[in-house]
């Protein structure tokens, strides 16, 4: 395995996490660079995080993952989905009884719970990265240690994440009104491929 493989290896599992943060800028259109970045790290965080667990406890640890990953990482991100979708009907339908009033739409601030949640749901897959890691090393074909690749992973999910962040805000501005309802369906859409990724 070389560094480029490893680079790959970060930005395919990013994807959800970048797909995520987009979402995150489209509902948070007003959203502070300080907080854009705490997003970034904390998908980073876990990104980095979770090879290092798979990596060091290697193949039992593994089996159970696989089995409960695709379902726990669905359940997350179809309740977060849901929650944002029902939350978006409900300022919309309260927006239409007060008469339209010119507003700028904006669902309620992303709270660093659910930040966390998503974190854990986009990053389960990388434990197995952290087995998979484990068996590249005992052939000796590693570019470093395994720490070191988790760390590279994590700083490719940072970079990718925050500009997905800035992406969405700029989305967000002009479709403000149906942001958190688009942004529910994704994350409801991403749950669903996890899942049948790991089903089938």
């Amino acid at each position: 395995m070389t560094i480029w493989e490893v680079l790959l290896i970060g930005a395919a599992l990013a994807m959800d996490a970048v797909a995520v943060s987009m979402t995150n800028g489209m509902t948070e259109p007003r959203m502070r660079p300080a907080k854009a970045a705490a997003i970034a790290l904390t998908f980073a965080a876990f990104q980095f995080a979770m090879p290092v667990i798979g990596y060091y406890c290697g193949y039992i640890f593994a089996a159970v993952v696989e089995r409960i990953a695709p379902w726990l990482s669905f359940a997350l991100l179809a309740f977060i989905g849901g929650k944002m979708i029902f939350d978006c009907i409900i300022e919309m339908r309260e927006k239409k009884k007060a008469g339209g009033a010119a507003i700028p739409h904006e669902t309620k601030p992303l709270g660093a719970g659910k930040l966390l949640a998503q974190g854990v749901a986009t990053s389960l897959d990388a434990l197995a990265v952290g087995v998979t890691l484990l068996a590249t090393e005992t052939q000796s074909s590693l570019p470093f240690h395994a720490v070191a690749c988790a760390a590279v992973i994590g700083a490719v999910t940072f970079v990718l994440s925050l500009a997905a962040v800035y992406l969405g805000k700029k989305v967000g501005n002009k479709f403000a009104d149906t942001a958190g309802i688009f942004g529910g369906v994704v994350l409801i859409a991403i749950g669903l491929k996890i899942l049948l990724e790991g089903v089938l």
